[in-house]
């Protein structure tokens, strides 16, 4: 063979390497770019939804999780309710996805906080290891407050909170921003917590909390995995 149709081989075969690596890369690009959104409307309404699991922090009742049709939903007909009225103060009812596991992502969800006397909270996790272990930041209606808490080991601690209006029976939205230990929240579109952590620094599942009694309707849950 020729030193120049060897060359040319050569060059071929790399071309074909770049190429395929190229490709393997905007694949994974493409994979870690996914937004993927919940809106309850393809579950069957009185069961759990599909590709969550369920956990408890603290005692008390296990919480129930179902999908309720709601002609007030932001995206109709089905929301996704939390309706166990358990008293119990310390305890907090989780729903998970399944899937994606993220660490860096922005997480927003609709919700509406429904009733309940000891607490009307509605609440994003994230970073979710178990249902002792996680970041969640939640509205409460009956305090007009919200608050960014780590979860470890079923011991709750706030590092950022902020105090104004949250009502009852009305669809707010609440999201969250995670980049490494610095973590956003916004309520209503409006930026109301700058903070940093570094309780939970692996990636982890995504869902929603309640609190106590609180009877509380989620819609549009939302995941958009960011660049770390």
């Amino acid at each position: 063979m020729s030193i120049i149709r060897a060359v040319g081989v050569v060059a071929l075969v790399g071309a074909s390497v770049a190429c395929g690596v190229s490709r393997v890369v905007r694949a994974e690009d493409a994979k870690q770019t996914d937004t993927k959104t919940w809106t309850f409307d393809a579950d069957r309404v009185g069961e759990a939804p599909s590709g969550f699991s369920f956990g408890r922090t603290g005692s008390g009742a296990p919480g129930r999780w179902i999908v309720q049709a709601d002609k007030d939903a932001p995206s109709p007909p089905n929301i996704l309710a939390q309706v166990d009225a358990d008293q119990t103060d310390y305890r907090f009812p989780v729903a998970v996805a399944n899937e994606p596991i993220l660490r860096d992502m922005r997480l927003s969800v609709k919700c509406k906080a429904v009733s309940g006397e000891v607490d009307q909270a509605c609440g994003l996790v994230f970073r979710y290891q178990d249902e002792n272990n996680y970041y969640v930041t939640r509205a409460n209606a009956l305090e007009n407050n919200i608050r960014l808490y780590h979860v470890v080991k079923g011991a709750r601690r706030q590092f950022a909170g902020w105090n104004g209006a949250v009502t009852t029976g009305v669809w707010h939205g609440l999201k969250v921003e995670a980049q490494g230990d610095h973590l956003l929240v916004f309520w209503d579109g409006q930026k109301i917590m700058d903070a940093h952590d570094q309780a939970f620094s692996q990636a982890g599942k995504v869902g929603v909390w309640t609190k106590a009694d609180s009877v509380t309707y989620f819609d549009d849950l939302r995941v958009e995995p960011l660049e770390p």
